[in-house]
């Protein structure tokens, strides 16, 4: 178990080169950055802890954010075009999706009107209502499709707080799971917190990204999210990790 009481790092010290690849910094396509100003002012932010390297990672879910890779690649260039006016010449911006797993996906993946990261990893969601009823046969036809998935945030679905030997199960099928920095803090919530902690402390992460959405996100991350020097041994590795396979 741990401590909230014992010394404690600003997160933000530690992300120096770190590559975001989980972030709705794309401007007005989903619940993210509604404009370039406000992507253009994130990117700013991220800047100021030397984070300069971004996979953008809009939603794709049916019947909220109906994105294509036309529809993304479209904002992509609008946002990259601004940064040019404006000399930000030393941002790497990529872009790809985060596929919420629903009644629509298996389609799109077979019409390959998905956006992986890499060309080969495929950042995957559930809802936080309830479980995906057809998780384990996106997942089953993701792979035979060469790809990786990764499981954005498996940290926040509280339905599977309770059932924790899923978690376990959903990784031997293959899964790679991502944390959220700010799932470190208390943003989310005390439970929320204590599950990154749990799945860290039993290595199940694979990756990390931010998935900020808004100044919001980005001023707590700056200002409130702190981690012990327990915690920061298991982070690091993931932070490493993450560059080396997506630089």
């Amino acid at each position: 178990m741990f401590s909230f009481f014992s010394k404690k790092e600003y997160l933000t010290d530690y992300l120096e080169g770190f590559v975001d690849i989980h972030n709705h910094i794309l401007p007005g396509i989903d619940d993210g950055a509604k404009n370039v100003e406000e992507s253009i002012a994130l990117i700013k932010g991220f800047a100021e802890f030397g984070v300069k390297n971004f996979i953008c990672t809009p939603h794709i879910m049916r019947n909220y954010y109906d994105n294509t890779p036309k529809t993304i690649k479209k904002s992509f260039k609008k946002l990259n075009r601004a940064l040019k006016e404006q000399n930000f010449t030393d941002v790497k911006l990529r872009y790809a999706a985060e596929h919420m797993i629903d009644d629509n996906f298996e389609n799109i993946l077979k019409k390959e009107k998905v956006l992986p990261i890499a060309s080969n990893y495929m950042l995957i969601e559930m809802s936080y209502l309830q479980e995906s009823l057809n998780f384990d046969s996106s997942i089953k036809k993701i792979k035979k499709r060469d790809l990786f998935p990764i499981f954005a945030h498996p940290e926040r679905y509280i339905y599977l707080h309770n059932r924790k030997k899923t978690y376990q199960e959903i990784k031997s099928k293959g899964v790679l799971f991502q944390l959220n920095l700010l799932s470190l803090s208390g943003y989310y919530g005390t439970s929320i917190q204590k599950m990154a902690q749990g799945l860290l402390e039993n290595n199940l992460y694979d990756f990390i990204g931010s998935d900020v959405h808004s100044m919001k996100h980005l001023d707590y991350l700056r200002e409130n999210v702190k981690i012990s020097n327990k915690t920061l041994d298991y982070v690091k590795p993931l932070i490493h990790r993450t560059n080396e396979t997506f630089n």
